[in-house]
């Protein structure tokens, strides 16, 4: 029974973030979960992660600020859910509020604007709009490099924006879906190896991978299985998941 609730909630997420997506309006004057999840995990950083101390005491700081986040997270994701659990049609309620943390439509929107791009103002347009969706420096790529960041960023952000939002919703809820968005954003903000965070936020990097481990194995599977639909080669959703 449990399951079958959430399996409804995700369905009523994901149906909800195609048609309707983040309105930007909405978040212009509420603070988005993500960004509430960002402030606090900068807050531990700047209280916790102090470049004195020793290293072996930076991870065991980082180990502990995970798990208040995660905990707090998961909390606010158990409150919501008993809250509207109860009530009539409450699984609407739910499945709206999960909509929040999954970026389909945000991720579509995003790449098409590569293409649309391309058509309307060409190369350097399309550089700046990669820009929007990629780490590098778009200046010096080509056509076909512009394209390709593109495409991978689909396909890693398709698994951290999507699948596995779904699939820790699906498996514990709103509590589960909180904690896993709280961990991804740790994750890209504080799991980097630079000499600032590869103590710190080693526990947030390793857990990240963890939770991620199933999601982006169906990631791959699902790429695979599209490039096949769409008449395309499977080799090509195999080069984005190997990717």
């Amino acid at each position: 029974m449990f399951l079958v609730h959430n399996a409804m909630v995700v369905l009523i997420a994901l149906g909800l973030d195609a048609l309707i997506g983040d309105p930007a309006r909405v978040w212009r004057r509420l603070a988005h979960p993500v960004i509430v999840a960002g402030a606090a995990i900068g807050g531990l950083d700047k209280r916790l992660n102090r470049l004195e101390l020793d290293e072996r005491v930076r991870r065991r700081r980082g180990v502990w600020a995970l798990i208040v986040l995660i905990s707090g997270a998961a909390a606010v994701g158990f409150l919501l859910s008993w809250t509207f659990g109860g009530v009539p049609y409450g699984v609407l309620i739910e499945g709206a509020i999960a909509s929040i943390l999954i970026a389909q439509r945000s991720l579509f929107t995003h790449v098409a604007a590569v293409r649309a791009a391309f058509e309307a103002g060409g190369l350097a347009a399309a550089r700046q709009a990669v820009s929007m969706i990629v780490g590098r420096d778009p200046k010096r790529l080509d056509e076909a490099g512009v394209s390709r960041a593109a495409i991978e960023s689909c396909a890693e952000n398709f698994s951290d924006g999507v699948v596995a939002p779904a699939f820790w919703c699906l498996l514990l809820g709103l509590p589960g879906l909180f904690a896993y968005k709280a961990l991804n954003t740790a994750d890209s903000m504080i799991g980097h190896k630079t000499e600032r965070h590869l103590a710190f936020g080693w526990a947030s990097a390793r857990l990240d991978d963890w939770a991620n481990f199933i999601p982006a194995r169906l990631s791959g599977l699902m790429i695979v299985a599209a490039a096949a639909l769409s008449g395309r080669s499977a080799r090509a959703g195999l080069s984005a998941m190997r990717r």
